[in-house]
């Protein structure tokens, strides 16, 4: 009986988890915008660069190919994110491509889905127009 009680509880906390992940705004329940804001770093040489990358655009940031294949943001009311799907390809002469990085990332939290690469840092600052 006592068991029976306590699977109920338990089902019910995880039943709460259920909506409160529910209610957090994935990307697929934010506004589509054409263009990224974007910003790379060189850890040999510490030299920062922010440029911006259209929906479908793929610019070269030293060994790496990266293309912007979306940038969403949260409406207005909602706190402010932005998040990219970006693929990233490292290209080095005489070898075969090697994907570094595919998926999304968030202006919020740039560590929650971060590019491990040995001498670059790719990041998004923002969502906007070209």
């Amino acid at each position: 009986m006592r068991e029976a009680a306590l699977f109920g509880a338990l089902a019910a906390a995880v039943a709460g988890w259920t909506v409160a992940a529910d209610a957090a705004p994935v990307p697929a329940q934010m506004l589509d915008k054409p263009a990224a804001k974007l910003q790379g770093l060189d850890k040999i040489t510490a030299r920062t660069s922010t440029f911006t990358l259209a929906v479908g655009e793929t610019r070269t940031f030293g060994s790496l190919r990266i293309t912007l294949r979306a940038c969403r943001e949260n409406p207005p009311v909602e706190t402010p994110e932005s998040a990219a799907f970006l693929e990233v390809v490292e290209v080095k002469p005489g070898e075969q491509e090697e994907a570094a990085f595919s998926g999304w990332m968030f202006a919020s939290s740039p560590a929650l889905s971060a590019m491990e690469h040995p001498i670059y840092d790719v990041w998004v600052l923002s969502c906007g127009s070209p």
